[in-house]
């Protein structure tokens, strides 16, 4: 029953990438507008979970942007996420060595070319944050390969599909789940990961400020970096404004962050403090372009366990 579920499921999928990979880029973008309408204007609120993506704002930025702001971030957040879909799809016939100059543009690469060319392994991190994926396989065209964390999809035959994509340039896709010990073989052997390093890792996470909020944030990245000797580069994808007439194609800005290097951590808590550098990073990246971020997961879903207030007065001892 399963098995026919997922093969139907996996045609619709099929058949919606052949009708996508035939378009243009600017029908491309206009059919995003127009999903992005449907959407965020005409389907109930509670589908979309516009709640979950304007509490988050709020949080995030406070007073800084009125609800009417918020309402043009939440709808351009969707029409990112549609044309991000579209660009995952063409980027197969698109992207290539010979084609990526008109495509990428870059910010101050020193610091990646360094981290890239130190001879140490390298921790490549990045967010639910513009286009991550054309930014991964950007590093895979160049001769760069790294062990690609992901979570398991449901349906088999998406993932595998999603599998294959994400190994084109040469990346080998590791699960987030389960693969524990095969990453560790990797880095052993000195290779590198990439990463996503923005979800809710729960109440035994470590809380660092992400916006001025404490979020719970999976020690592990830290912990790789510190047992390793890991550089830790935080990088971005946000894609540009299109130029005026029939464009190539989507244009993005890719750009370094922040390096972190364990070494030069001296606190007396380096998994906190790693933690927090690199968190702080993701966040200054974001600030660039808000509406091409996924407000749509709750990051700040767990909270800090509260300490018991000891009550001070002395306790008579049974007697």
């Amino acid at each position: 029953m399963f098995d026919l579920r997922h093969r139907l499921e996996y045609l619709g999928f099929q058949i919606l990438i052949c009708i996508i990979d035939c378009f243009s880029p600017r029908t491309s973008a206009w059919l995003a507008r127009c999903f992005a309408t449907f959407f965020h204007y005409w389907l109930p609120r509670s589908w979309t979970r516009y709640d979950v993506a304007y509490e988050n704002l709020k949080r995030a930025f406070g007073e800084k942007y009125s609800d009417a702001e918020i309402e043009v971030i939440a709808y351009k957040m969707w029409v990112h996420l549609f044309r991000t879909v579209a660009e995952i799809v063409q980027s197969t016939r698109k992207l290539h060595l010979h084609s990526y100059r008109h495509v990428v543009t870059f910010a101050d690469f020193t610091r990646t070319n360094e981290a890239i060319c130190s001879g140490r392994r390298v921790l490549m991190l990045g967010g639910h944050f513009g286009n991550w994926e054309i930014g991964t396989s950007m590093f895979g065209m160049w001769g760069f390969p790294m062990g690609i964390i992901a979570r398991e999809m449901d349906n088999p035959y998406l993932h595998e599909w999603f599998r294959k994509q994400r190994e084109l340039t040469g990346h080998r896709m590791m699960l987030k789940s389960g693969d524990f010990e095969e990453m560790t073989q990797l880095l052993h052997k000195g290779g590198n990961l990439g990463l996503l390093c923005d979800q809710d890792a729960g109440p035994r996470g470590v809380f660092v400020d992400f916006f001025g909020v404490p979020a719970s944030t999976f020690k592990s990245i830290a912990l790789l970096a510190l047992e390793y000797d890991a550089l830790i580069m935080i990088g971005y994808s946000i894609r540009l404004p299109d130029t005026v007439g029939e464009p190539f194609w989507s244009r993005f800005e890719l750009g370094c962050e922040a390096v972190i290097d364990p070494r030069a951590i001296k606190s007396d808590d380096p998994v906190g403090e790693i933690t927090q550098q690199y968190t702080a990073a993701l966040e200054q990246a974001i600030r660039r372009a808000p509406e091409q971020y996924f407000w749509l997961h709750r990051r700040w879903k767990s909270e800090p366990r509260k300490r018991k207030a000891v009550d001070p007065t002395p306790q008579r001892m049974a007697g």
